[in-house]
């Protein structure tokens, strides 16, 4: 009898049903390469709806105390924009995003999915503490690859373009005189500040996304989640991150802007805005951060779950 091999022991089948049971509870895990492709799709769509809000966020970083205030506020902003250049006015500097937030998706997802599929646990679930390290390190890689370069070229060519007499004709015109002028290192001005923002940033943004994706499937992993809901954790992760670096965001608009060289490091121009703004210059520009970044995750995240599903039908990685 006990060569059956359909018989099992009573005192195996506990051990042979969890067996059974594993393969079906552990998530399946995202392929670097689709995290990377799925990314750049989402990042490009995504900053082609937002790029206003970001316009504007700039504009009013950029517009310092210590001068006359140019702009009294979002609205007059706005309107002082439209006034002057028409409602494509507010894209003005959005070349030089869209061709960074294209790469910059790719290798924060990439990144992300890379660390996350070696720090899972045996069911493949990863906890939020390891999310907030995996988000931590997509940030770092992020900001060294290709946020830094790419946001010190998009705050000189948007300051520009505010001034007087213009002297970029466009992006890679642009690109090439601070190359000419300022070598290389002109596009990776303040770099640490660059870091410490996008990595506190995707810290924080994964850690809670993390933490509601594993609150809303509770003990199954495979659990669906509707794009809306998505979305709406997205928004929340993207609120909390506003609040939680802000003041890192302006020190580091104003270390990439065209007055950069009024600032010895980062520390001398964080010293220099408090001594002569205030704490509260630190949260200039946080109402249409705060807009644009809640939709902005919401955008990313929805856009790149859907596409990854998609991929995982055509391009078959198991």
């Amino acid at each position: 009898m006990s060569r059956n091999p359909t018989f099992v022991s009573p005192f195996h089948r506990p051990h042979c049903l969890a067996a059974a049971a594993a393969p079906a509870g552990k998530v399946k895990l995202t392929h670097p390469g689709k995290a990377i492709l799925a990314g750049g799709i989402a990042g490009g769509i995504e900053i082609c709806i937002t790029f206003p809000t970001e316009y504007v966020k700039t504009q009013l970083q950029l517009d310092e105390k210590a001068n006359p205030p140019r702009y009294k506020g979002i609205v007059d902003c706005v309107k002082q924009t439209v006034d002057g250049y028409g409602v494509r006015g507010l894209y003005r500097g959005l070349s030089s995003l869209l061709y960074g937030s294209i790469p910059k998706a790719a290798v924060r997802f990439g990144v992300f999915e890379f660390l996350s599929n070696k720090m899972r646990d045996e069911s493949g679930k990863l906890d939020s503490t390891r999310g907030l390290l995996c988000g931590l390190g997509a940030g770092v890689a992020e900001a060294v690859v290709v946020v830094c370069p790419m946001e010190t070229v998009k705050v000189k060519f948007i300051h520009d373009q505010s001034s007087a007499n213009p002297k970029y004709r466009g992006f890679f015109h642009g690109v090439r005189e601070i190359v000419r002028t300022e070598g290389l290192r002109g596009t990776y001005q303040g770099l640490t500040a660059t870091v410490l923002k996008q990595g506190s940033n995707q810290a924080i943004r994964f850690y809670v996304m993390t933490s509601l994706r594993n609150w809303y499937k509770g003990e199954d992993p495979n659990k669906a989640i509707n794009p809306l809901v998505t979305g709406a954790f997205g928004a929340f992760a993207g609120a909390v991150s506003v609040f939680g670096n802000t003041p890192l965001d302006v020190i580091k608009t104003r270390m990439q802007g065209l007055e950069a060289h009024k600032y010895k490091s980062t520390l001398d121009c964080a010293v220099k805005i408090m001594k002569h703004e205030g704490p509260k210059a630190f949260y200039k520009g946080t109402v249409p951060r705060l807009g644009r970044v809640c939709m902005d995750v919401a955008i990313v995240f929805i856009i790149y779950e859907e596409v990854v599903k998609v991929l995982n039908k055509v391009w078959k990685t198991d």
